[in-house]
């Protein structure tokens, strides 16, 4: 029975196929067969259709990728698909056209089991998150400003930073920017919300789930703020919206008995036609409300654990259209009431309110735009995950949009740069390094704790170095006594802490010179004759 439980397919590209070669490797290695006799034959290593679908609904009942809520009714659509597919045949070897039945007839497994294979993976090098907007991507506006600034920073990465000159103060300028338009808005956060649902499927690309192309920046920007006080998207296009008698029907369900409006008609089965009316109208959708482009990424969240999934979901529904998000929430609201209601009739007679929730309308919540063997399974399995946790999945995650508006924020601050030194680009997540304008008062005060420590740094910067020279260091030391004495003083207020800085090595005596050099070869002394008479 162990073997039953498979192994977790993990999120990531062609999840879905991978679940279908997985279901059948575990189908055919777990079956049992034997031999069967029909029709005055037997037949070695076969199965009835009823054994078949008795095996089949309880490994995936078991299997942690289906779970629980598996029907008896979707294991035998699953195993028309197997027939129809060839992963098994009829003791006669026919397939294909046949319709597999829940009954005596025998069934066999061919020979060899048709797997589909997974497609290659992209290349990593191409990757469909689009770039988050830099700093020096957009125009900026240079004004000098004469003000006293405070460096937000520390010693050491202000000397870094500005390599500030022995003897001056560092020439600056205040750098403003230029108003980030709607399509800068609209391109970080498209940026911003596809790198944050990578980083939470744990992927290192989105290729193969989703394709960014295809998405709307202008989308997650209206899920985020056009909604109302209770999170509802609002619609600018009220002609995208459900039609009012759809809306009084969902009203009257989700508040029954109290939603029901007096001057409408009651009679018994009054509760099943308005439920009726609701149904019919989301299954004649055109695709469903997920979409058909977004399939393959709400797949790959069935494949995360709980916490997990509820952000991924949170984020994946940012990408809905306005018209999608907003219809998903007020049938998600529906569906969690309904489940929920005691004094609501029953809708049916044979199964109760949560797995009729879930058969109706789960087709209409997630589907693939080409027939997929197993996408009605998935999309029990994550519309009763989403009925659970209606309350958070449709929420708008906190985490991304703080960190999407302090990105904002940052873009729209000012700057100082110094001359000779390059501002800061980097854009990654805080802390940055600003300057913020003060008063002179405060300068003064900022001048000795703030800027003199940074000084300070750089003068033990300066004694420190090994990679410079002794000649090199008293020159440096000279002209920082020149330009800073004060702080000089302090550091070396005797002339011995100075000298112990450069201890004093052994003079070398220079050799005397013994002889000179002459122009002309040395003569003996000759005594010169007297002039005098």
């Amino acid at each position: 029975m162990a073997e039953m439980d498979g192994k977790m397919i993990g999120p990531g590209p062609y999840r879905a196929t991978k679940l279908w070669n997985e279901t059948i490797r575990l189908f055919r290695g777990g079956m049992p067969v034997r031999r069967h006799w029909a029709h005055f034959r037997s037949y070695d290593r076969s199965f009835t259709g009823t054994e078949a679908v008795d095996f089949l609904h309880e490994l995936l009942r078991q299997n942690q990728n289906f779970g629980p809520e598996v029907t008896r009714y979707q294991t035998l659509q699953l195993l028309r698909k197997f027939l129809k597919n060839h992963v098994i045949e009829d003791v006669k070897g026919r397939f294909g056209k046949e319709d597999f039945e829940d009954s005596g007839h025998l069934y066999r497994f061919p020979p060899q089991s048709p797997l589909k294979p997974v497609p290659v993976r992209p290349p990593r090098d191409q990757s469909s998150v689009p770039r988050i907007p830099r700093w020096d991507d957009f125009e900026e506006i240079s004004v000098p400003e004469k003000i006293p600034v405070k460096p937000l920073m520390n010693s050491e990465s202000w000397n870094k930073r500005h390599s500030i000159a022995i003897g001056e103060v560092p020439e600056c300028r205040l750098i403003r920017r230029r108003e980030l338009s709607p399509k800068h808005v609209d391109q970080i956060w498209k940026s911003m919300t596809l790198t944050h649902l990578q980083t939470v499927l744990g992927l290192q690309t989105l290729n193969g789930v989703l394709d960014a192309k295809l998405l709307s920046p202008k989308h997650i920007v209206h899920n985020v703020f056009g909604v109302n006080k209770q999170g509802i998207v609002v619609l600018k296009n009220k002609a995208e919206d459900l039609p009012h008698w759809v809306l009084s029907a969902m009203k009257c369900l989700a508040n029954w008995p109290n939603g029901n409006d007096i001057r409408q008609p009651m009679y018994p089965g009054f509760e099943r036609d308005v439920f009726r009316t609701v149904a019919e109208h989301f299954q004649r959708l055109r695709e469903p409300l997920l979409t058909f482009h977004l399939y393959e990424i709400f797949v790959s969240i069935l494949g995360l654990l709980q916490s997990v999934a509820v952000e991924a979901l949170q984020v994946c529904c940012l990408l809905l259209p306005p018209a999608n998000r907003r219809k998903l929430q007020l049938l998600m609201r529906l569906m969690a009431k309904v489940c929920a209601n005691p004094s609501l009739p029953a809708l049916n007679d044979t199964i109760g309110a949560r797995t009729l929730m879930v058969q109706t309308f789960s087709r209409c919540i997630l589907g693939s735009a080409d027939e997929v063997d197993l996408d009605e399974l998935l999309a029990t399995k994550l519309v009763m995950f989403m009925i659970d946790n209606h309350d958070s999945v449709l929420k708008v995650p906190s985490n991304l949009r703080k960190s999407v508006e302090e990105h904002l924020s940052h873009l729209r601050r000012a700057q100082i740069k110094y001359a000779g030194a390059d501002t800061d680009t980097t854009m990654a997540s805080p802390p940055h390094s600003f300057c913020r304008q003060i008063s002179s008062e405060e300068f003064e005060h900022q001048r000795v704790s703030g800027s003199q420590g940074a000084i300070v740094a750089l003068l033990e910067n300066i004694l420190q170095d090994k990679n410079m020279s002794i000649k090199d260091k008293k020159k440096k030391l000279k002209q920082f006594q020149r330009s800073h004495p004060d702080i000089y003083r302090r550091r070396f207020p005797t002339t011995e802490s100075e000298a112990a800085i450069f201890p004093e090595r052994p003079q070398r005596l220079k050799p005397q010179l013994m002889f000179l050099t002459l122009k002309k070869p040395f003569q003996p002394f000759q005594r010169s004759w007297s002039f005098r008479a």
